[in-house]
């Protein structure tokens, strides 16, 4: 028989559905994990990236367009939740093409002192095709 809590709150900040399933890892040994908000104003970038551990990410209002290192285009909506990748070998890029104001709640799992994120090169869709 479990006991009712007391004098305990909690406050949901975010929810988002993924569009198929989640494949979360953890890095290898310590793990840090940030929480984190993110706003991308109309018309601006995240900035081409990398995470050496997964990101957990819900899009809690706006369009988020995330262009993959395959040159795969993603249009996330509020509402919905992804994973970025893990590896300097996945550099992505996340755009609003909207007119509101993109808010992402990020869930970092990164190795003990890692940075949240490392500026990469652009990927050339160009020459992929």
């Amino acid at each position: 028989m479990a006991a009712p809590g007391s004098g305990v709150s909690g406050t949901v900040v975010a929810k988002g559905t993924s569009t198929g399933k989640l494949k979360v890892k953890t890095p290898k040994g310590r793990t840090d994990v940030t929480f984190r908000t993110i706003t991308v104003e109309p018309g601006g970038s995240t900035g081409w990236h990398t995470h050496s551990g997964q990101v957990i990410a819900v899009v809690q209002s706006g369009t988020l367009t995330r262009i993959l290192d395959d040159c795969s285009v993603e249009v996330m909506a509020a509402g919905t939740s992804f994973i970025e990748p893990a590896g300097a070998h996945r550099p992505h890029i996340g755009r609003n093409l909207g007119t509101e104001s993109v808010v992402l709640w990020g869930t970092y799992l990164l190795p003990e002192g890692s940075a949240l994120s490392d500026d990469a090169d652009a990927v050339d869709c160009g020459a992929k095709k």
